[in-house]
């Protein structure tokens, strides 16, 4: 005893007394999850209904008709069950139409009440003679059998809660052999009596099988056991017994393992199956068209090619028959449906199923998520504890739906969910508590060396302390206002003003950043500097440049707008407010840069200062949007870019490739945008390979372009060079590269 309490304190010191309790609480939950009471299994069940009423499956064709006897037919052809006589014409009409295969879901138990010999020895005014005719003609059994033979028919059958009669074993029963582990039979369902049709039509059937389907524990409908005992026999259900006789499949295999069932084998296909044989339906939505009213067959007045190549089913929706049942999809669908549904699912390929392996899984997640909860959770903040809650609940919904949806596997997220959820509110409770006192100490130990307010930040963010970085790769922006000392000096008298003017635009723009997920680095007077992919991870950072750039420029053109009607109302000059645009995406390194009082969340690298320089050129191109080739690259499918220059920037020594963003896709795919790029290509091909006079005549050319003025700042600086390399050519080695002479 007393080792044993040396031993508790020793883990409550090294692990502490919450991760203890949150151990105990998932070993607690797997317990729970492995007895799995009722209350968990509606839980999951009723996720996997969500799935499916999300996303039913979708009806790509339709290989199955349902012959429906409804209450049109009862109205007009009488009370069931029908004369023999009758459902062979059903059939022989059916089978004359072209149907691959009919399967009904009744059963034929007993001889047809209208058969002529039972009918000769009920009636009490018959001669002798007439008796005699009538036992000497065909019964209505014979004539069904008959028809039947002629046709491809699988007869259903149904289970019972007691045996009923011995099994006549001259009747013929379905093949069935078992590949795996042995003893897996006593997995399946198994129903005490078999409730059979009458020997004559079960003898020439095609098939044979089960139509019984259980319900789940609130009378819903997930799972049809595609495989059963019944009186001892080995059965396939009725949908599996239609699709074995379609396919010429001479033995059912099944497939067994430690656990249980894992699938059934056809000629070509594969069915999986839970550990007791069950199908899981992958529901569609309810579809009228495929029901035929059995009035019409008999009456020949459907077209036969509704039933060509098809496979019929012949079954009830009638109230009175008693045969509706609840699925996820559907609160009222009539039994008949849910094996169409079967065979639907299965001959499209559109199953799905929870694998045997699916309870090893959510055990395995509950405990791997539940670890990592408890390792890496008490180290959080507040907010991030919360955030890492959210993540996690988002992860075990994310991943679930996923199998669901790409792969159509059945995995439980309410299990690890639970589990987590319950060590994240004690690791929640813990961590208040810790907070708390840990608050404390940051303010009795820094009042007397921080501000108030920057002490009671790392009260609130203790983490803040530590000092980091990181280097990735991320897209780095500058923005500045042209000529905004010019604008400035018309405030000299009015401060005020000028930061209000201030506000007035760093306000749009930094919205703008923000929503393309940007991040604010300083404000340098009228400029910015942002930048992208940290600290947040984000795939598309340099689109999202990008197109906050030209948002940029549209929030400006709108400030603009305004100040020119205020000035034109004010009667005062009007000084437009010109951005000029840098981006280069690269790798820097990025984290809490500073000293101990004094920190910003900041990068560094050689990216950042090409970025800057890019933006400083913005006004000699022409162009306020000017980036670098892997901002280019990236963006190139979504953006209008030209290129501009090959430069070489002061204190570099690998030149760059620059480009312009001239507008959205839509710019892009514009002719004026295309001639001009075509004539700004063949313009820097001339200029590179030394061949002025084919480069001034490009430029000639552009000018004479649709919307030329674009151009006109880049033609005349080239222009400019050229002049300059005629008189003074460049050297032999000459890359084609542009020093620039300005940072």
């Amino acid at each position: 005893m007393k080792r044993l309490k040396i031993l508790r304190r020793w883990f409550a010191r090294k692990l502490g007394f919450a991760r203890l309790t949150c151990l105990a609480l998932l070993v607690l939950f797997a317990g729970a999850r492995l007895w799995d009471p009722p209350p968990i299994q509606e839980l999951r069940l009723r996720t996997f209904d969500m799935f499916q009423l999300i996303d039913p499956r979708h009806k790509a064709a339709r290989p199955v008709v349902i012959v429906d006897i409804d209450d049109k037919s009862l109205a007009k052809l009488g009370q069931w069950p029908w004369p023999r006589t009758r459902i062979a014409d059903l059939i022989l009409n059916l089978t004359n139409s072209g149907a691959v295969a009919i399967g009904f879901d009744v059963v034929f138990s007993e001889p047809d009440r209208l058969n002529p010999d039972l009918v000769a020895g009920q009636m009490r005014y018959l001669d002798d003679a007439t008796r005699a005719k009538l036992r000497e003609l065909p019964t209505n059994d014979q004539i069904l059998a008959e028809a039947i033979e002629r046709s491809r028919v699988v007869l259903g059958e149904t289970g019972l809660p007691s045996v009923l009669s011995e099994l006549d074993r001259s009747l013929p029963f379905t093949g069935v052999a078992t590949v795996g582990e042995e003893g897996a039979e006593r997995f399946l369902f198994e129903f005490p009596g078999l409730l059979r049709n009458v020997p004559i039509i079960e003898n020439v059937a095609a098939g044979r099988g089960l139509f019984s389907i259980r319900n789940e524990r609130d009378g819903f409908i997930r799972r049809v056991p595609m495989i059963m005992r019944a009186q001892g026999n080995i059965m396939p259900s009725l949908s599996l017994e239609i699709l074995r006789v379609v396919t010429g499949t001479p033995t059912l295999l099944v497939r067994t393992d430690k656990t249980g069932i894992r699938s059934i084998r056809l000629k070509g296909v594969e069915i999986p199956t839970d550990k007791n044989g069950q199908f899981w339906v992958h529901y569609a939505r309810r579809d009228p068209s495929i029901y035929v009213s059995a009035a019409d067959v008999l009456d020949n007045t459907e077209s036969p090619s509704r039933f060509a190549g098809k496979l019929v089913l012949v079954g009830t929706s009638a109230a009175g028959l008693n045969d509706i049942k609840t699925t996820p999809v559907s609160a009222t669908m009539p039994g008949v449906e849910i094996h169409a549904q079967v065979l639907e699912s299965v001959l499209s390929g559109a199953v799905i199923s929870q694998p045997n392996y699916a309870l090893g899984v959510e055990l395995l997640a509950a405990m791997i998520i539940g670890l990592l909860v408890i390792i890496f959770t008490p180290n959080l903040g507040p907010v991030r504890l919360v955030l890492a809650g959210a993540a996690f609940a988002a992860i075990l919904v994310g991943v679930s739906w996923f199998f669901y949806a790409q792969y159509r596997y059945l995995i439980d997220f309410t299990y690890p969910l639970l589990s987590t959820t319950a060590v994240y509110l004690t690791l929640i409770f813990a961590s208040f508590v810790r907070e708390q006192r840990q608050r404390v100490q940051i303010r009795g130990q820094f009042a007397q060396y921080m501000s108030p307010v920057l002490v009671e930040q790392l009260a609130q963010s203790p983490e803040k302390l530590v000092l980091g970085g990181e280097e990735r790769e991320m897209t780095i922006m500058f923005s500045d206002v042209r000529g905004f000392t010019t604008i400035s000096e018309s405030y000299k008298h009015d401060p005020q003003g000028l930061i209000a003017l201030m506000n007035r635009f760093l306000t749009p723009l930094t919205d703008v950043i923000i929503e393309r997920k940007g991040y604010i680095d300083k404000y340098m007077g009228d400029a910015i500097m942002a930048f992208w992919n940290a600290p947040l991870d984000d795939a598309e950072h340099e689109v999202n440049a990008c197109e906050a750039a030209i948002q940029m420029l549209e929030q400006i053109d709108a400030v603009n707008r305004e100040r020119e009607r205020e000035a034109a109302e004010g009667g005062h000059v009007y000084i437009p407010l010109n951005v000029g645009i840098g981006l280069n995406t690269g790798i820097g390194v990025v984290g809490n840069m500073g000293s101990d009082l004094k920190k910003n969340y900041s990068v560094l690298g050689d990216s950042v200062n090409l970025a800057s320089r890019l933006e400083g050129q913005s006004k000699e191109y022409g162009f306020p949007i000017i980036v670098g080739s892997r901002t280019a690259l990236a963006a190139k499918d979504k953006f209008a870019i030209l290129e501009l220059d090959f430069i070489m920037v002061k204190g570099k020594t690998e030149p760059e490739v620059i480009y312009a963003i001239a507008g959205r896709e839509d710019v892009m795919h514009s002719a004026a945008f295309q001639r001009l790029r075509n004539i700004s290509i063949e313009m820097l091909a001339c200029y590179r390979g030394r061949d002025w006079q084919g480069a001034l005549d490009a430029i000639e050319r552009g000018r004479r372009s649709e919307d030329a003025d674009t151009l006109e700042k880049l033609f005349k600086l080239y222009e400019a060079r050229i002049e300059n390399f005629q008189l003074n050519p460049p050297p032999e080695n000459w890359t084609g590269a542009y020093a620039l002479l300005t940072k």
